[in-house]
């Protein structure tokens, strides 16, 4: 498609614009080179399922987010490589009051973003209500409230086509966890407006016999052929796949055009076609590195014969491979060297947006006050019968950004009362976790390092290691390095001098999305009311 970028400003207040202007330049993974080329990944965090829409002259990303919030993290691009978090479409998972409470694994599926009529669009499935659907004519504000377009278990990986005769098409997968089939393809017509479905959907593919779990549709046009992008072979082990047809119901023709072959990348599949102003086409994908999540890559795309051919055909089948450096994509200017924000220093009226929960939030989990450089988390009681932190809602963690980086903050705990109950701390979560805390008693303050091993199993949480400390602020230090995300965690009373405490431990993912490092303020539910930690900053550095 072609879009009007002089149109599209004018959408959009000149004060959003002014966002873009406060740029961040990460310590630990920079994937432009500098020299023309790029190195993927471009970003080297768990951004799964990536898609990305170009309106004018502008590149807008969204991903999965499942459980949680805010959700469809929005990031925004001049040139395709250096990227931007500049908001959120989801500020809540929906139902609220379902995803009060954690929800691992559940949420968000495989969204994609798409520009029609001056508004972008993102459609996401989640796999136990349905379609849902938001939309904005300015992706920097706020986004309408989420529209279920299709209610139903199982329904995944949605994306919306607009035919050149305007009527409106969504495509779809199936969860064989929540609908008892997989690798099926479905095609539905909706209304113009893409609000709501209003058939039931005919089938167009099914991938059993030779692409067993097909899924993360994206649909397109071009030459007169409909084209269905479709992964298979599962999110480690996988290929791309690509159907296309005359007619929107088929019969669809299919070809692998991406696969790992004899490349160290993984898994290359589901993610997004772009075509820049320039006429270049390239497609966008992620790879699965375990602790570290699912990775965004970007590969040159070319055409052959009317089939899309991803990376290299480095042996001549065919086939695609990803390429590890490449070209950047042409540009009309050279734009600054950009990265997501890992570092916060709390400094300004609110937390960064590189923060999520692990359910919705609630206003009295956090205050940032105006004029106070540092963030102060309440001691918010664990739901009872918690075994560990796996189901407490009030963690505020960020994606690991590189495959080593230092993590330090500087934590003061005020219990407001003698009695032991209050904790506060860093923590390394995925369904095994290891976190660095600061706690008390009735004898004053003391340090622990703890792991629990099967959290998600719900194992009990153990202290490996504990000390006491002769006041009640101390600096966190973990320090994480690949290939197996190992972690090491130190304590420092200065800030200068850190020394080595507990055991070693191996990050693990979560329920679909990578390992994640961030901070926590708890209490007991035996305990008293009260209490709160203050963070004075939390950053993420090489060394």
């Amino acid at each position: 498609m072609k879009f009007s970028s002089i149109l599209f400003f004018f959408l959009v207040p000149i004060s959003i614009w002014a966002q873009t202007s406060t740029t961040y330049f990460s310590d630990v993974w920079v994937a432009d080179n500098g020299d023309g080329t790029y190195t993927n990944p471009i970003i080297y965090a768990d951004y799964s399922d990536p898609d990305v829409v170009r309106v004018g002259d502008d590149f807008y990303m969204t991903a999965s987010s499942f459980n949680c919030a805010p959700g469809l993290p929005i990031l925004y691009s001049k040139d395709m490589i250096n990227w931007q978090l500049i908001n959120y479409a989801l500020p809540e998972q929906v139902p609220t009051d379902i995803f009060n409470t954690p929800q691992h694994g559940n949420g968000v599926w495989a969204p994609s973003i798409r520009y029609h009529k001056n508004e972008i669009y993102i459609y996401w499935g989640d796999p136990d209500f349905g379609i849902y659907m938001v939309k904005t004519k300015d992706p920097f504000g706020q986004w309408d409230s989420p529209v279920l377009v299709m209610e139903g278990k199982g329904l995944i990986d949605p994306c919306p086509l607009w035919d050149d005769d305007g009527k409106a098409y969504l495509v779809h997968a199936y969860a064989g966890s929540r609908r008892g089939v997989k690798s099926l393809v479905t095609v539905n017509k909706m209304n113009e407006q893409g609000t709501k479905v209003l058939d039931a959907g005919v089938h167009v593919f099914d991938g059993h016999e030779n692409h067993p779990t097909v899924e993360g549709t994206k649909f397109y046009k071009r030459n007169g052929y409909y084209y269905i992008f479709a992964p298979a072979g599962g999110v480690a082990t996988g290929w791309q796949l690509v159907l296309r047809s005359k007619d929107i119901y088929g019969p669809y023709e299919e070809k692998v055009v991406l696969e790992q072959g004899s490349t160290n990348i993984n898994g290359p599949h589901q993610g997004a076609w772009v075509t820049t102003l320039f006429g270049e086409d390239w497609f966008y994908h992620f790879q699965d590195v375990d602790a570290y999540g699912r990775v965004v890559h970007l590969q040159p795309m070319n055409w052959v014969n009317d089939w899309p051919i991803m990376g290299k055909d480095l042996d001549r089948n065919g086939i695609g491979e990803p390429v590890s450096t490449y070209r950047k994509p042409k540009t009309n200017q050279k734009f600054q060297k950009v990265t997501p924000v890992e570092t916060d220093e709390f400094i300004g009226d609110d937390i960064g947006l590189q923060w999520q929960w692990q359910a919705n939030p609630d206003v009295v989990w956090y205050a940032k006050l105006r004029g106070n450089n540092f963030l102060r988390l309440f001691s918010i009681k664990t739901p009872d019968k918690s075994p560990n932190l796996w189901t407490v809602p009030n963690l505020l963690l960020q994606k690991f950004p590189a495959p080593n980086f230092v993590t330090t903050t500087k934590v003061k705990l005020v219990p407001e009362e003698a009695e032991t109950g209050k904790r506060a701390g860093l923590v390394v979560l995925g369904m095994d976790y290891a976190t660095l805390t600061l706690s008390h008693d009735k004898d004053g303050y003391f340090i622990e390092q703890t792991q629990s091993i099967g959290a998600i199993e719900g194992a009990k949480e153990i202290t490996n290691e504990q000390m006491r400390i002769p006041s009640n602020e101390i600096f966190f230090r973990v320090e994480v390095n690949a290939p197996n995300a190992e972690c090491r965690f130190s304590y420092s009373i200065d800030g200068k001098r850190f020394s080595s405490f507990g055991q070693k431990f191996t990050a693990k993912p979560g329920k679909w999305i990578g390992a994640k490092v961030g901070l926590f303020s708890i209490s007991t539910p035996e305990s008293k009311r009260g209490g709160y930690a203050d963070f004075d900053w939390f950053r993420i550095t090489k060394d």
